[in-house]
């Protein structure tokens, strides 16, 4: 962004975010550039086909009727509040989404970019359920150009997002093809390769290190995403808050399953910043013996492996399908070549170690994305007369 210089002259503000803004721009409130409203339940007008309807996470049904057509800013009132959505045509949205309607004075894609840069969690009701209200909304003051500057900004941010956009997209699809070669090569070994069948409790080992929980110690407790998205650490918690399950202590190199929502993909092995956490007695923790741990995990990850889990979780109905770890074991795999095993290895390695630094990397640019939006739309720089 240094190529970009700032307006020529400024006016002071009364906002204390704001100091100064152009000083041909309007200070107003969101208000005054578009209208929000409310949504609504979709249920009586669902259709296999039709209109889109927006949650907070974009189009998840379709609908026979819509609730606006034209341009709209998108905003969450409950849950994910802080992801605004721009979009443009016949749409329905939920009744935990706003939408507006965009005044004759704006430019519907800058009022887009101001609502990305809104502080939510300033206006977020206290509650367990994140919430926004139409009045906070509405209320927060913004600064803005005419609509011809808006345009004109608009276009330039719409090409540089784009570019970024694009950037991301591409360091992401590089883990996702190191991910795929794995994955292959796995189901590879299990379909051609000339290793004899055997179970995996000959395999591997249950692991148990059971943790005594003293009250006044601290713990770090680990927590499973689904569809093979990796885990979290829980906040520090001392031993008295911890309740009432039994513990135990986690080591590098450990293969995690959750032991109720392991069927939709919640297994992953633990790395060096994991040694010394706890999981509860609900995650399973196995460790190959005859295999790689590594070789285990990527064959889980497969439809194969995914196939496995979900016949060694039985439940009744819906999410509650706890996984009976002794099924699991029971299942029968082709034993891979040692060769197969150190080159899975080494891939898992080598995604480990770019995962790192990509995601690290993606996180810088989403962090120029959203300081070039937020210098445009408060007239930090001038993007008039910028190529697009």
């Amino acid at each position: 962004m240094s190529h970009y210089k700032p307006y020529l002259e400024y006016k002071g503000t009364d906002l204390a975010w704001l100091k100064s803004v152009p000083s041909h721009w309007k200070i107003a409130q969101f208000k005054r550039l578009i209208s929000i409203n409310n949504g609504s339940d979709h249920k009586q007008i669902e259709a296999d086909d039709g209109y889109p309807v927006y949650g907070s996470g974009g189009v998840f049904a379709y609908a026979k009727d819509y609730i606006h057509d034209g341009e709209s800013v998108l905003l969450g009132r409950k849950g994910t509040i802080d992801k605004p959505l721009y979009v443009k045509g016949k749409f329905w949205t939920v009744d935990t989404m706003y939408w507006s309607k965009i005044l004759p004075t704006a430019n519907g894609k800058f009022c887009y970019y101001i609502a990305t840069t809104i502080p939510f969690g300033l206006y977020s009701t206290n509650t367990a359920l994140p919430s926004m209200t139409q009045t906070d909304l509405g209320s927060h003051v913004v600064a803005f150009p005419d609509y011809n500057e808006q345009t004109e900004i608009t276009r330039v941010l719409d090409c540089e997002t784009t570019r970024i956009d694009a950037l991301i997209r591409k360091k992401s699809r590089f883990l996702e093809l190191i991910k795929e070669k794995i994955l292959a090569l796995v189901m590879n070994e299990q379909i051609n390769g000339n290793g004899k069948f055997d179970r995996l409790k000959r395999m591997t080992n249950v692991v148990s290190r059971p943790a005594t929980i003293v009250d006044s110690d601290e713990y770090v407790a680990l927590g499973l995403y689904n569809r093979g998205r990796g885990l979290f650490h829980k906040p520090v918690t001392l031993g008295k808050d911890m309740g009432d399950s039994s513990f135990f202590y986690v080591e590098e190199g450990d293969l995690i399953l959750s032991g109720q929502f392991a069927w939709e993909g919640a297994v992953t092995m633990a790395t060096e910043k994991e040694t010394g956490c706890v999981v509860s007695h609900r995650y399973p923790v196995i460790r190959g013996k005859s295999i790689a741990t590594e070789y285990l995990f990527a064959l889980f990850m497969t439809n194969f492996g995914d196939f496995l889990l979900n016949e060694s979780s039985r439940g009744a109905a819906g999410r509650n399908r706890p996984l009976n770890i002794n099924l699991l074991l029971n299942e029968k795999i082709r034993i891979p070549s040692p060769e197969v095993q150190r080159e899975v290895k080494r891939l898992m390695y080598l995604k480990a170690q770019a995962d790192v630094k990509v995601k690290k990397s993606i996180a810088l640019l989403k962090e120029r994305r959203s300081a070039f939006i937020t210098a445009a739309v408060t007239g930090k720089i001038d993007l008039r007369g910028e190529p697009a």
